[in-house]
């Protein structure tokens, strides 16, 4: 459940998918069906965080104006609402600045087309010599349940198989035939208005992060990973209600209330997720506060980059913050 969120909400994954089988994304909503308390509990959490609430802010500093949008990279047909609200800043900007533009998809689609070891061990043990007897027999279940043959995943690089497994089988297909979150919806949006797109960081920073999760980090990220595996759906639904409800930070919350139910470690499910916070969200934010001044300097922009990135101590909008913008919620 916490790569999934991180999947979700705070990578931009869509380029990667291309595998599993169809099925549809139907399911119950699992926050929904917690106990008063505990929901109550965890949206308190989730609005203790600096800017823990909200997908749509503007930020200022002089005559420098900056629209945030925090995205939702699966299919959804409610993106259509959102992309009507943020069109009119689209039509005042000279720039949409998102996680992986245009070019930096075509850039890796072609790497990995080429260049196998950009998703598989070449060398080193395999997953089955890694991980216990138990997991890897679950994960190899799991994996070929979505089309996926255990003889591949046992080389597949792990942070890299998390991300593909963190993906329900029926949003990768929609993915696969084209489907994509507000990520897709916006460029698609500025391709229309002749809108330059430019992508806040290289087409291969994932891989290079990846690349920093040592090895002795495997096992307890396939497990967690694993939680809540055989009903995808539904952790899907519930992301996509918590998300559409202007609660992103909610979906981390939940993230680690769910695997602390399924009974993982507290301590690994805490080190897990600052690994995945650490690394994935609060690097990448620091290093797109300069692309993000570079764009500003030639006028108005819209920043859209997923929503688990907003919020937080060293969320972009409080960097942004640090750096003399009065950042204000729209929605």
């Amino acid at each position: 459940m916490i790569w999934r969120a991180v999947a979700s909400v705070a990578l931009g994954v869509s380029v990667l998918a291309g595998t599993g089988a169809r099925a549809g994304c139907v399911g119950t909503d699992l926050f929904a069906a917690l106990p008063e308390a505990e929901r109550a509990a965890l949206t308190a959490d989730a609005a203790a965080a600096p800017h823990g609430e909200g997908l749509v802010f503007r930020a200022s500093r002089g005559e420098e104006r900056l629209t945030v949008v925090g995205t939702y990279h699966l299919p959804d047909p409610r993106h259509a609402a959102l992309v009507a609200e943020i069109r009119p800043d689209l039509a005042a900007a000279t720039t949409l600045l998102v996680e992986a533009g245009p070019e930096e998809e075509a850039a890796l689609k072609a790497r990995i087309a080429t260049d196998p070891g950009l998703m598989f061990a070449t060398d080193g043990p395999t997953l089955p010599e890694i991980l216990p007897e138990d997991l890897w027999q679950e994960l190899a279940t799991v994996a070929t349940a979505r089309g996926m043959p255990a003889v591949l995943v046992a080389k597949m690089r792990p942070a890299f198989l998390s991300m593909i497994l963190s993906i329900p089988p029926c949003a990768l297909t929609e993915m696969a035939e084209g489907g994509g979150g507000l990520d897709k919806a916006l460029m698609a949006e500025a391709a229309a208005r002749d809108l330059p797109v430019r992508a806040v960081e290289p087409y291969d920073t994932l891989f290079t992060l990846f690349e920093e999760i040592p090895q002795e980090d495997t096992e307890a990220m396939i497990r967690a990973t694993l939680v809540g595996a055989e009903d995808g759906p539904s952790n899907s639904v519930t992301m996509g209600n918590l998300y559409f409800a202007r609660q992103p930070r909610l979906i981390w919350e939940f993230s680690r209330h769910e695997a602390l139910a399924a009974g993982l470690d507290p301590e690994e499910v805490a080190a897990q997720m600052d690994l995945a916070e650490e690394l994935l969200v609060v690097r990448r934010n620091r290093a797109w506060i300069a692309p993000v001044e570079a764009a500003l300097a030639e006028g108005p922009a819209v920043l859209a980059v997923g929503a688990l990135h907003l919020s937080g101590a060293v969320g972009v909008l409080a960097l942004l913050e640090a750096e003399g913008f009065t950042v204000t919620r729209v929605d």
